[in-house]
């Protein structure tokens, strides 16, 4: 899998020509400056801005959400579509349910034991984190760690590119934990380094381009 980007923020010309900030439920929220919140049970549309973070309480639901400058922040129980961020985190609670992807370019990605995702999740620049999480499709990154941690389950492969950017040189290599009952469907493929370590419960497709350190603690071994 390639990590093509899509443009973020489709509707950002509307938002650029509306002033308002404030939605009802059901309404979608575009914005230019500041952050937004989907209130705790409510339901909501599209949720964009360009400088600000996205707020998900607990148990609402929305469409697609997307910021440029800013994290996403979901609570436990919540739906939603697509999530993207371009500079910042994307972190969900407890059960939530993406009916879409996760992309980011710059930041974290980290989803809470019995969260699932119905497609894939996608990182240049920081680390992936799953406890208790099913991915519908593949797992793409280029720099970062990425733990598939306990009971997770990746119904696609992983993927992590070779480093084509100015600062490919100065890059550690990424640690990759495939941790206890953990399955990964598809192929692990890697183009770069990287520190592999498969819990002897775990389960994972072939692997090209690193050779697996398998482990049978509750924890990877250091590097």
């Amino acid at each position: 899998m390639t990590l093509a980007f899509r443009p973020l923020l489709a509707p950002l010309a509307l938002a650029l020509l509306l002033a308002t900030g404030n939605a009802t439920a059901q309404q979608s929220i575009d914005k230019v400056m500041g952050s937004i919140t989907a209130q705790s049970g409510q339901t909501y549309g599209d949720l964009q801005t360009v400088n600000g973070s996205i707020s998900i309480e607990d148990g609402a639901t929305t469409a697609d959400a997307g910021t440029v400058n800013g994290s996403i922040k979901g609570g436990d129980k919540i739906t939603t579509a697509d999530l993207e961020t371009v500079n910042g985190s994307i972190r969900l609670g407890r059960e939530a349910r993406v009916e879409g992807g996760i992309e980011t370019v710059n930041g974290s990605i980290f989803l809470d034991q019995g969260s699932k995702v119905r497609k894939g999740l996608e990182n240049v620049n920081g680390a992936i984190g799953l406890v208790g999480t099913e991915v519908g499709e593949d797992i793409g990154m280029v720099n970062g760690d990425l733990t598939v941690g306990v009971g997770s389950h990746v119904h696609g492969g992983i993927k992590i590119e070779k480093n084509h950017g100015w600062s490919s040189k100065r890059t550690s290599e990424p640690r990759v934990v495939i941790g206890p009952n953990a399955v990964v469907d598809g192929p692990l493929v890697f183009e770069r380094p990287v520190k592999l370590y498969v819990h002897s419960s775990a389960r994972i497709g072939k692997v090209t381009g690193a050779t697996a350190q398998s482990y049978s603690g509750n924890t990877a071994p250091e590097d």
